[in-house]
């Protein structure tokens, strides 16, 4: 008998297979989830990154790649504000990990996750050489599965639709 089940009686190796499949994603969401978590943390317990110029700032980052980016009015933006956009990213990825850890309206944090990528993407680690180098990249594509699965399984969102599919079978049978 394998891990898949393989080898095993008819039956088992169908449903040991749809088990299998229906969590696929779980290790993908959790450290997402987590890796979302502790970035968002980080910068909100660095007081260099919260600062609108010096080393390890937000806005030397900015600075340093503002001339690189694939859209540098991104980049202005940013520095406009670089303290307050350090903690709207910060905020945003402690939102995002939660809501994907949890499972919590999963589709939304894991589209607001993906943002958070590609944005970071085309402005931090645009001029990576080769562009595989660039983290942000794969990050966007790892949240993508996510935002067309959502977490349907162990899940707060998985919870409340149990809830609302219960509640409607009661409506019908008492109607």
């Amino acid at each position: 008998m394998s891990f898949l089940g393989r080898g095993e009686a008819v039956g088992g190796s169908g449903e040991r297979r749809s088990t299998l499949s229906r969590y696929a994603l779980l290790p993908l969401r959790i450290f997402l989830g987590v890796t979302f978590i502790y970035a968002g943390l980080d910068k909100l317990t660095d007081s260099a990154f919260l600062a609108s110029s010096g080393p390890g700032s937000l806005g030397e980052l900015l600075h340093s790649v503002r001339d690189s980016s694939a859209i540098p009015a991104l980049a202005d933006l940013a520095l406009k504000s670089p303290v307050g956009f350090g903690y709207a990213i910060a905020l945003g990825e402690l939102a995002v990990g939660i809501g994907t850890l949890l499972g919590l309206l999963a589709r939304v944090a894991a589209a607001g996750g993906a943002l958070i990528s590609l944005s970071l993407w085309m402005t931090v680690s645009w001029s990576s050489t080769p562009y595989y180098y660039g983290n942000d990249l794969a990050y966007l594509m790892a949240w993508l599965p996510l935002v067309l699965a959502g977490a349907p399984y162990l899940s707060v969102d998985a919870i409340w639709s149990r809830g609302h599919r219960d509640h409607a079978r009661r409506g019908r049978l008492f109607s």
